[in-house]
């Protein structure tokens, strides 16, 4: 018996670690307007991040980084305005607190409270843990980001697997642990080896979400558009179709343009 599925209270960043120390798994996709993550949310869903993902999926950006502060709150408020129960993670965009601690603080306190969103997520290790600490001193929940990184990835140069070589994945267990001491309630993981990624999930406290990180991860997460097969000639290895929404738009939008070519819509039942 689940315990999200069977408690109807809203779910809270304290949540995803007791469902971490219970076993259970933890369930998150992303989403970026009231409507979609109502549908997600009402479809039982433990957590919905509103994601920096936004500037690619809702703007088409080619990456992460034009996205703003303002922006991001724009599509938090949304999101948080649709969902009951769920736990609403908001992406602290890239610039926002990699400046300075105060700064990274402020930004932090403002989206909250102009979202109303569960915790913050922020990408980095241990140059960023005293900010990270600094904003859960304040009294906001962190979602700390491993692996590979988007807002880094012109440092990166590409989005190939992260944390192959062993130097790099003692970089990132290093980051793990300097996170869950500043006191993360969860961890990404994102386009790591899977072996890797388990033994992250065994040595800190915080639940740990993986995206291309394997099996053994607390919980995993998705991008919608990705997930639900919106998104065309994009398919990692790590994602999977669990429906084919593209196909079954596409249907649908073609069906009205007959029947409104051929004077079959509206018909006198739907006219005043």
């Amino acid at each position: 018996m689940g315990y999200l599925t069977t408690d109807k209270k809203k779910v809270t960043a304290k949540t995803l670690l007791e469902m971490k120390a219970a076993g259970e798994k933890i369930t998150q996709m992303t989403a970026y307007d009231f409507t979609t993550a109502g549908i997600i949310d009402a479809a039982g869903i433990d957590s919905i991040l509103v994601g920096d993902s936004a500037s690619n999926v809702m703007a088409g950006n080619m990456d992460t980084t034009p996205i703003t502060v303002e922006q991001m709150i724009y599509h938090a408020r949304a999101v948080v305005r649709a969902c009951q129960r769920c736990l609403v993670v908001c992406d602290m965009p890239f610039g926002s607190y990699q400046v300075s601690r105060e700064e990274g603080i402020r930004n932090a306190i403002r989206i909250i409270k102009e979202t109303g969103a569960g915790a913050v997520k922020m990408e980095g290790g241990r140059e960023i843990a005293d900010t990270v600490k600094g904003i859960i001193d304040a009294g906001i929940p962190v979602i700390g980001h491993l692996g590979l990184t988007p807002q880094s990835i012109h440092k990166f140069g590409g989005y190939g697997l992260r944390a192959k070589e062993e130097s790099e994945a003692k970089k990132l267990i290093e980051d793990a642990l300097a996170l869950d001491a500043a006191g993360v309630s969860g961890i990404t993981l994102e386009k790591v080896p899977s072996a890797l990624a388990s033994k992250v999930t065994s040595m800190v406290k915080a639940a740990t979400i993986g995206i291309g990180a394997g099996n053994e991860t607390d919980g995993q997460v998705l991008v919608y558009a990705d997930a639900l097969g919106m998104t065309q000639g994009f398919k990692p290895k790590f994602l999977r179709h669990f429906a084919n929404v593209n196909q079954c738009m596409t249907e649908g939008v073609q069906e009205y343009i007959k029947c409104v070519k051929e004077k079959s819509f509206p018909s006198v039942e739907e006219s005043y």
